[in-house]
């Protein structure tokens, strides 16, 4: 029975890790439908969150059947518990990369974005891309130094961020109002993809450590 046990908890693991691929592949894509106004590509990558989103369903599915009926105690349970609340911030990370490629089927033909913002979105898509990959990596070997990173790349999109409203908020900022939601939108999915990362790494921290970091609320 505890051999069992161990090989779900190491399934949990590996599903954990398949949402992460999945949801670096999302961000990668919607960026790429974003940049050049790719509509099919757009239409992929929200078609491929519900996939993500069963994904997370059967984790948790899985994770609340061995709370209830396995008891686990320790660092068995830290995992378990771990599970449940990185597989919720892991779909947050796929549904606000389907955010991306829905402003770029909204906004088709057109892109979404401004020619003066277009620099510091692909700044931001990058960090968020490098984020989600060091993520897998995370989850795979679970080497906490690996979490320094991900803090760095979070600071950066949360710096591009603020200078996204900067900018919008510049006497020479002419754009309709319509692109101006749309930026905005665009700049807070970036900030939130990432912010959702960190919460990720801060609970495989405490997975590893059993030490809990408090985190900064996301949404």
């Amino acid at each position: 029975m505890r051999k069992l046990f161990q090989e779900d908890l190491h399934h949990l693991g590996g599903q954990l890790t398949d949402m992460a691929v999945l949801v670096a592949e999302a961000m990668e894509k919607g960026y790429r439908a974003f940049e050049t106004a790719d509509v099919q590509l757009a239409e992929q990558v929200i078609a491929a969150d519900q996939r993500i989103d069963a994904m997370q369903a059967d984790l948790d599915e899985k994770a609340i059947e061995l709370l209830a009926l396995q008891g686990p105690v320790a660092s068995d349970l830290r995992l378990i518990v771990g599970a449940l609340r990185m597989s919720t911030s892991l779909e947050r990370m796929g549904d606000l990369a389907r955010h991306i490629a829905q402003l770029a089927r909204l906004r088709y033909p057109d892109t979404v974005a401004p020619e003066k913002l277009v620099p510091v979105y692909e700044q931001m898509a990058q960090k968020d891309i490098a984020l989600a990959r060091k993520i897998v990596e995370l989850l795979e070997t679970r080497e906490v130094a690996l979490i320094s990173e991900l803090d760095a790349y979070n600071e950066q999109v949360n710096d591009l961020h603020a200078g996204v409203f900067t900018t919008i908020a510049r006497s020479d900022w002419d754009a309709s109002a319509a692109t101006t939601a749309d930026v905005t939108l665009a700049s807070r999915y970036f900030e939130r993809f990432a912010d959702h990362g960190v919460s990720v790494a801060k609970k495989v921290q405490y997975l590893v450590t059993g030490e809990w970091e408090a985190e900064t609320p996301s949404s």
